[in-house]
């Protein structure tokens, strides 16, 4: 009897990699949110948020959904990083991204942006967060690269940098860090508060951990763009999430949610991503996503 169990176990977990690795990772998904942020009497702003990519040239499937996007016509475009898991894949992102490189948009670089993925045991991501302090030289990605490529229509890399943009009459003062989970973040190099004049504040980081997400709370960001959890990945029907891999709770491991600090509060948006490490790539009850943001006047609640 107990074999019998433990044989019908075994099969019913080769089905659920076998239907996360073939069928879900490649269902991918819109999400659509509304954001009421920007002051009263300006107009509507599209924002695209992308992330987490983790593209392999083989990965056609992957690259022709993000060439989908370019029809949404967004005004802005935020890349939170993690875009390839090859130095050849570079091109195949460019190629995919096509038109939307010639929308305004900005980026800031994951851990994979790097250094391509190292083989470790996956079941450690469902228990603990994975760590990672610095840069590894192994699988080194042609960062530079990937940069030029990204910014050769006029996308800014907020990488431990701040920049300004005016979209429809709409003034953005935007910041951005380094992957927190390397622990490259110095979120001195772009803290401060809002220029004066701005309509709306905009924090951009790859891995949201709450260090990044209190200061720039606390700064007065209205709206912080993050990815890197995959949503978790692989999810318990029902119940949710298991982790964040970082020290964001379950409950904002995708989607829009709110986030506190002291006195001050922002609107969190965390990106489930679009693919997944090829060292682990299935996801289960948490397919691939991209997210359509509209901003819209109205006060944080």
């Amino acid at each position: 009897m107990i074999g019998k169990l433990a044989g019908r176990a075994a099969l019913l977990a080769a089905g659920c990699v076998a239907y996360g690795t073939f069928v879900e990772s490649r269902s991918f998904r819109l999400r659509r949110v509304s954001v009421p942020v920007l002051p009263a009497g300006a107009p509507q702003l599209r924002v695209l948020h992308i992330s987490d990519a983790h593209l392999l040239v083989r990965n056609r499937a992957r690259a022709r959904f993000i060439s989908t996007l370019a029809a949404l016509e967004p005004d802005l475009v935020v890349n939170t990083g993690d875009n390839v898991a090859e130095a050849g894949a570079i091109d195949t992102l460019a190629e995919a991204l096509g038109r939307l490189l010639d929308v305004p948009g900005v980026f800031v670089m994951g851990s994979n942006d790097y250094s391509g993925p190292r083989f470790s045991n996956p079941l450690r991501y469902v228990v603990r967060p994975t760590t990672r302090d610095g840069v590894t030289d192994a699988n080194p990605i042609p960062t530079q690269r990937l940069r030029t490529a990204l910014s050769r229509g006029g996308w800014i890399d907020l990488t431990q940098a701040r920049a300004s943009l005016r979209l429809q009459g709409v003034s953005l003062d935007l910041r951005g860090t380094d992957d927190a989970h390397l622990g490259l973040d110095h979120y001195a190099l772009v803290s401060g508060p809002p220029e004066a004049g701005s309509d709306l504040a905009i924090g951009v980081t790859h891995a949201p951990y709450r260090r990044v997400l209190d200061a720039m709370t606390r700064d007065g960001v209205q709206l912080i763009f993050a990815g890197h959890t995959h949503g978790g990945q692989v999810c318990v029907p029902g119940y949710g999430a298991l982790t964040t891999n970082c020290d964001l709770p379950t409950d904002q491991v995708k989607g829009l949610s709110h986030h506190q600090a002291d006195d001050k509060s922002s609107w969190l948006h965390v990106s489930a991503g679009l693919g997944m490490s090829p060292m682990a790539p299935y996801r289960f009850a948490c397919p691939p996503e991209a997210t359509l943001l509209t901003l819209t006047p109205g006060t944080f609640r």
